[in-house]
């Protein structure tokens, strides 16, 4: 085969693992990892798809976004690449300026800042990409009356909306509470069941602690949230219930978390919550002598109540 055979048949190659990769990306609105393609395309040698990923990255095909554990190729649609394209320079640099910002958004007032515009220009050139739905504004958690701008696609980051536990930028505490409820309900059930064996302490102990993935789960099969929970959010909570002494978190060999419930005090017995119980003489008191029962005038009006 000679040389310019070999090249052309590299580039059909490659063209059809671009196509495979741009269908892949397609069908997954949220993006795809470096996982995603290597389970879908395990034939296809790495050093080839780097080469494509960098390619689609530089033509912007492909938009790079990091979440807290990965990083994600999403599609661009090519057509709203155009509009940008078809753009007057103004909306060019506000786009840019938006774009660079991510979904973490950005205030009017930077925007006008890095553009140099003034207020009316850039409430025009807003207006214009809102329209086009290029960019979209989004109330923020932080000021109740600003807004932050970001691409349309983005889904807003959770220090923006609040994250699971806002709704229309009010604190659902009744929601945060009855989790935190069921999270410490599962828990109690978890030490509990532990308990019931004929086996070891040590493996007793072992088998009372549930990590945030095993909660996650049992509150996704509940079915009390009408919004998707991570379980991130759910670590929140667990943690909450830390804070309230329902619970006690270790960490685990891997560096995650583990939790249990925790044994509560033994009510005080009712000695305890008399006057003489909390009396700071009580050992001096006898039948006689200045300190005596019949004398105290505190467990005199104790009696009385």
């Amino acid at each position: 085969m000679s040389t310019e055979e070999h090249q052309n048949g590299n580039v059909t190659e490659n063209d059809e693992t671009e196509n495979l990769l741009l269908e892949l990306a397609k069908a997954n609105e949220e993006g795809i990892s470096n996982e995603d393609i290597k389970k879908h395309m395990p034939d296809i040698p790495l050093t080839e798809i780097t080469v494509i990923i960098n390619k689609c990255l530089r033509n912007g095909t492909f938009e790079l976004f990091k979440t807290k554990d990965n990083l994600l190729y999403k599609y661009k649609d090519p057509t709203k690449k155009t509009t940008v394209k078809g753009a007057d320079s103004e909306e060019k640099v506000v786009y840019k300026i938006i774009e660079e910002a991510g979904n973490k958004g950005i205030w009017i007032r930077d925007i006008r800042y890095s553009s140099n515009l003034n207020m009316t220009q850039l409430n025009k050139v807003l207006k214009s990409l809102e329209t086009k739905k290029l960019i979209k504004s989004v109330k923020s958690v932080s000021a109740s009356k600003k807004k932050v701008y970001m691409l349309y696609d983005l889904e807003p980051d959770s220090t923006v909306t609040g994250g699971a536990w806002y709704q229309d930028q009010d604190f659902e505490s009744e929601f945060v509470d009855v989790l935190s409820q069921q999270c410490h309900r599962f828990l109690v059930e978890k030490l509990e069941e532990s308990t019931k064996t004929s086996e070891g302490p040590l493996l007793i102990r072992n088998r009372s602690y549930a990590t945030a993935s095993d909660v996650h789960k049992f509150i996704s099969e509940l079915g009390i949230s009408k919004i998707s929970l991570s379980i991130d959010d759910i670590e929140s909570i667990l943690y909450t219930v830390v804070l309230d002494n329902n619970a006690e978190r270790i960490v685990a060999a891997n560096g995650s978390y583990l939790y249990k419930a925790t044994n509560r005090f033994l009510n005080s017995p009712g000695i305890v919550k008399t006057t003489c119980g909390v009396c700071p003489v009580a050992h001096r008191c006898a039948d006689t002598g200045l300190i005596n029962p019949k004398a105290c005038t505190y467990l005199t009006d104790w009696l009385d109540q």
